[in-house]
């Protein structure tokens, strides 16, 4: 289900333009500052909502314009092109369009266009703090259970309530209403979590062999809580404790996926081209399991593709993205690094002060 065709108009360097797409591979071609990662940027604005590099919508609107507008054609599994679309305003509003339809939600949008992302910064996933995890997690979660999008906001707006009660609560017994419906949804969100993270594990453990054979690959959940305790005993037994702090310190807001290599933490063992191999199985492998669950394909976003990569890495690479049978797009500096890429079916844009050209 790729796209088929991008507008864009008033983002960052790029005035306007209309491309006919690939349903395969997707080349964007030009020198640093070109606009080709803005390309990419859009597509992943248009998936998301937001922008994967600045999260002021002011600074992705083009100077002296007050609005942004990202349009696409997506084909359907039915082989119907359906309209999707996003306008955002300097005020920071946002407009959603889908099949012509006005007031749609950023979730819905998500939920139509699967985005996986490989960029010079990914290397936040295996090297930063948990946060990026639980979002990979999430993500996955997101795609594959209805239900989780709006427990997991409720759940959120729970804890932020009760971490406002924290502050003026002179016991527990003003706190045990709000953690019954907080521990309910808590549970809930772990078993999906859990269970997600059980099926896809076994994806990116092959995946990951595939492209670092010499390493043994650990993937384990972490809830956020003592795995043999109920939430709710978490909460009352650390009342106190989350008095003092004046927030809740234990919760799914904490879950984590620890990821080793041979016993080690991967930051203390893999070179930055291993690094960068490990995050693309990871965020291939998360796409070919919603694929095999959903049917749904994932189109994928990589920019800077030779950044920390030989040529065999590259090689091995693109031989895994050709195996999906998915829309990928690719941003290099040459024509010359991904030649390798090049197919029948491929199509190639030459970037250049925002201008994008085909052939």
């Amino acid at each position: 289900m790729p796209l088929t065709r991008l507008i864009v108009q008033q983002f960052r360097n790029i005035k306007a333009c209309d491309i006919p797409l690939s349903a395969g591979f997707n080349f964007l071609v030009g020198p640093n500052g070109s606009g080709k990662t803005s390309v990419l940027e859009a597509i992943y604005l248009l998936g998301h909502g937001r922008s994967f590099k600045s999260a002021l919508t002011g600074r992705v609107i083009q100077n002296e314009c007050q609005e942004l507008f990202v349009h696409g054609r997506f084909l359907t599994s039915d082989q119907f092109e359906l309209p999707i679309g996003i306008n955002k305003q300097r005020d920071g509003s946002t407009e959603v369009k889908i099949g012509g339809q006005s007031g749609q939600k950023l979730a819905q949008l998500a939920q139509v266009l699967p985005l996986q992302l490989i960029h010079p910064e990914g290397f936040d996933l295996l090297t930063d703090g948990p946060k990026q995890r639980r979002a990979f997690i999430d993500w996955g979660v997101f795609h594959t259970e209805p239900a989780f999008y709006d427990a997991w906001g409720r759940f959120k707006r729970l804890n932020k309530q009760r971490n406002a009660l924290l502050k003026t609560a002179t016991s527990y017994r003003e706190l045990s209403y709000w953690d019954q419906e907080m521990a309910r949804l808590a549970e809930q969100i772990d078993v999906w979590r859990s269970a997600y993270v059980a099926q896809m594990k076994l994806v990116a453990k092959e995946l990951c062999q595939g492209f670092l054979p010499e390493f043994d690959i650990q993937l384990k959940y972490s809830r956020g809580w003592d795995k043999d305790t109920p939430y709710q005993q978490i909460l009352e037994k650390n009342f106190e404790r989350d008095q003092s702090l004046g927030y809740t310190f234990s919760g799914p807001n904490k879950a984590d996926l620890r990821i080793k290599v041979n016993g080690t933490p991967v930051e203390d063992v893999l070179s930055r081209g291993q690094l960068k191999l490990m995050v693309c199985a990871l965020r291939v492998a998360q796409g070919q399991h919603l694929t095999q669950l959903t049917g749904k394909q994932c189109i994928y976003l990589i920019d800077d593709f030779a950044s920390e990569l030989d040529s065999q890495r590259r090689q091995r690479l693109a031989d895994c993205l050709k195996a999906t049978g998915a829309q990928v797009f690719v941003s290099s500096i040459t024509e010359s690094q991904v030649a390798d890429m090049i197919e029948s079916n491929s199509k190639m844009f030459h970037v250049e002060h925002g201008k994008i050209g085909h052939g």
